[in-house]
């Protein structure tokens, strides 16, 4: 698929998990030309570099200094690609040969798109995370993946995209949009992920909500939950209440049901939506608090103030540079 690059920014302090990559990588690279850009230390990048022998392994540029590193990572790969298609994905994602397929069919008509991941295996809290995914499967922008294909001619006209906000995703399918570039969300292109550990799901928790204080509206209503709860409890209106949990879990079952979508996320998850609703909107007044308090959330032994730019700034941006 000599068309079609695939990126992979990855920074970590050992190889102790490895393995398991170190296969994908393997197979992956007999479909794509593979580009890892590794930010780990020194002796972990070496390690790799051994192992790694069927992909193209590099460091980041050193021009590119963000306070957001998976952004270096990524433009430092699209920087090495010779394909004009590029996927860009995390760590954790599995594509298969179909999915790749896919994607560079879709890119030949969109300059940005989204396919939808789906966590497999699924424990708990992946299945509480993936209530998040269903409600936004039925918003018209679709759900925010860990991957994404991009053509790089629009990059030749943006010069990439500001990597010093927090939701770098959303910041690069703007700055493509903003610059006149097309976007498509592909709600039946699965790809695979897979769950994080107990532990660092629960370290996402304010970083994922602080994401929202790049979207208003979105923003506004995670902020209303906690009071309409609290309300709810003290003048006893739990009928209410249940109304609301019911409608939401029915709303997260019509994204469960979108696109084929039964075959790849559990019937469980929607019935977590509630559960998730809760939590989001105890984490994004703590999120409002944190950037008022502390000038934003920690990233990296940085800290980040800004979640993402809004599609008109970067339209202006992009108005100043035309």
């Amino acid at each position: 698929m000599s068309d079609q690059d695939y990126v992979l920014p990855i920074r970590s302090s050992s190889t102790d998990d490895d393995d398991e990559l170190t296969a994908y990588l393997s197979d992956l690279s007999a479909h794509i030309n593979v580009i890892v850009v590794d930010a780990s230390p020194l002796p972990v990048f070496e390690a790799r570099a051994r192992r790694w022998n069927m992909v193209t392994h590099v460091r980041p540029i050193p021009r590119f200094q963000f306070l957001n590193g998976k952004v270096n990572g990524v433009l430092s790969g699209v920087d090495h690609a010779g394909a004009d298609k590029v996927i860009i994905a995390d760590e954790d994602v599995r594509y298969d040969a179909d999915g790749l397929v896919a994607m560079a069919a879709l890119l030949d008509r969109y300059d940005v798109v989204l396919p939808q991941n789906y966590f497999q295996p699924a424990p708990w809290h992946a299945r509480w995370d993936t209530a998040r995914s269903l409600l936004n499967r039925v918003a018209p922008s679709g759900d925010y993946p860990g991957t994404l294909g991009v053509r790089r001619s629009p990059w030749l006209v943006t010069d990439g995209y500001d990597g010093d906000v927090l939701f770098e995703n959303l910041e690069l399918i703007r700055t493509v949009v903003a610059h006149g570039g097309t976007k498509h969300v592909a709600r039946g292109l699965y790809v695979r992920r897979l769950p994080p550990s107990t532990a660092h799901f629960a370290g996402q928790r304010l970083r994922q909500a602080y994401d929202s204080q790049a979207q208003p509206l979105r923003l506004a209503a995670e902020l209303a939950v906690l009071p309409l709860v609290v309300a709810g409890l003290r003048r006893r209106r739990l009928g209410g209440l249940t109304v609301l949990a019911a409608t939401s879990m029915a709303v997260a079952e019509c994204g469960r049901r979108r696109a084929g979508g039964v075959r790849r996320f559990p019937a469980s998850a929607s019935l977590l939506t509630p559960m998730w609703l809760l939590e989001r909107g105890m984490c994004s007044w703590l999120a409002i608090g944190t950037r008022i308090v502390r000038g934003g959330v920690r990233y990296s032994g940085g800290r980040i103030s800004r979640a993402a730019h809004s599609t008109r700034q970067l339209r202006r941006q992009a108005a100043r540079r035309a």
